[in-house]
């Protein structure tokens, strides 16, 4: 009896991210880009989350984990601001008000909901880290890509008090003109700034975040292994 299955063939119960998880994403994240080009253009995917979300789309369909991993590096520390801030606000307490528009009746009511993924998306990059493992390449990864579109956005892309072509086009993506998207910071020089974010997120955001995903893969590693679909054995006479 042979109960090796054929050569090349995988069996769909292999899989580590269910279907549904799947066709879910992707269905939101088809509907999402869709919204978001005709609202705000394609300038609007350089922003991280915006990048982070794309990621892990690859992420769930190849089931590799550099993709996942490294968006988990640059948005799970940020993200979790959001989330708090949301929660805060959601309560009546006001922190630093990033969330403010989601509770802004002028803005569409599916605009808002799109938004939301902000709040659910470093929770699913999580699972799929747990899910997949944790690249350590990600931490150089994800860098690259986080300098990469800063200094698009610096240089080829309208800054606070800029023309815009249209009137939600987005501008200061990435805040890499000051943390006020509609007013560039004065403290010091504009490139300044820029460098500061280009070596502080690094340093300060994504090698932390880095760290701790990989203590955690570490700890979780058992437990993930326990937990993969195990093969699906075909036998033959």
């Amino acid at each position: 009896m042979n109960t090796t299955p054929p050569h090349g063939e995988t069996s769909p119960s292999r899989t580590l991210i269910p279907w549904p998880l799947k066709l879910a994403y992707t269905a939101f994240t088809a509907v999402l880009t869709v919204y978001y080009w005709r609202e705000y253009g394609p300038t609007n995917f350089l922003y991280f989350c915006d990048v982070a979300l794309f990621l892990a789309a690859i992420a769930v369909w190849t089931e590799k984990p550099i993709y996942a991993s490294m968006a988990a590096v640059g948005i799970t520390i940020p993200q979790l601001m959001w989330q708090i801030d949301f929660l805060a606000a959601f309560a009546g307490v006001r922190i630093i008000g990033m969330t403010d528009y989601m509770f802004d009746d002028s803005i569409s009511l599916i605009a808002r909901g799109l938004s939301f993924f902000h709040f659910w998306l470093p929770i699913l990059l999580l699972y799929l880290v747990w899910r997949l493992g944790y690249d350590r390449r990600a931490l150089i990864g994800w860098t690259i890509i986080a300098w990469t579109v800063m200094l698009i956005a610096y240089f080829a892309l309208p800054g606070p008090g800029d023309p815009l072509a249209f009137p939600n086009q987005p501008h200061n993506v990435n805040y890499v003109y000051g943390p006020d998207p509609d007013t560039a910071q004065t403290w010091m020089p504009g490139w300044a700034w820029l460098s500061c974010l280009m070596l502080g997120l690094p340093a300060l955001v994504y090698l932390p975040t880095h760290a701790a995903l990989a203590y955690w893969d570490k700890q979780t590693r058992s437990t993930r292994v326990a937990a993969a679909p195990k093969p699906r054995v075909q036998a033959t006479m």
